[in-house]
């Protein structure tokens, strides 16, 4: 089975959009037949990024759009998270485990290090002043 399929979503950068936007790629990688762990990963990985997006990119305003879109190639799902915030502007800090650029938030500072854990592939390309887009690619199988 070579399926490909394409979808994408925007919506409001609101903490509470992030359940959506879980609801989202679970209801699109189904068509995957993904085991109850591996929709759980992609569920986790996404909600990692889209609260990056949302806290990170957009600090809350709800006046700005998250967009996510899902691929699936194959058996490879990818899932691409996008802002247009304030960017990142040292990356390789920002994936760094426990850093935060939002201590007052008591965040732990795992985002990125959680996406890879849940991930086969995760991609992060950022320009300050302009963005953020995560993209994040896992290799759905049946009873792996």
């Amino acid at each position: 089975m070579n399926l490909q399929n394409y979808t994408e979503v925007a919506f409001s950068a609101l903490s509470q959009n992030e359940t959506f936007a879980r609801a989202v790629v679970a209801s699109f990688a189904a068509q995957l037949n993904p085991t109850i762990e591996q929709l759980s990963d992609l569920r986790t990985a996404v909600s990692e990024a889209v609260t990056n997006a949302i806290i990170h990119g957009y600090e809350q305003d709800a006046s700005k759009l998250v967009r996510m879109e899902c691929r699936i190639d194959g058996d490879i799902l990818t899932v691409t998270v996008r802002d247009d915030g304030c960017g990142i502007a040292d990356i390789a800090l920002a994936r760094r485990p426990f850093y935060t650029s939002k201590p007052e938030l008591e965040r732990s500072g795992m985002g990125f290090s959680v996406m890879e854990a849940f991930m086969d592939q995760v991609q992060v390309e950022s320009v300050p002043g302009k963005g953020t887009t995560v993209t994040m690619s896992k290799q759905i199988r049946h009873g792996d």
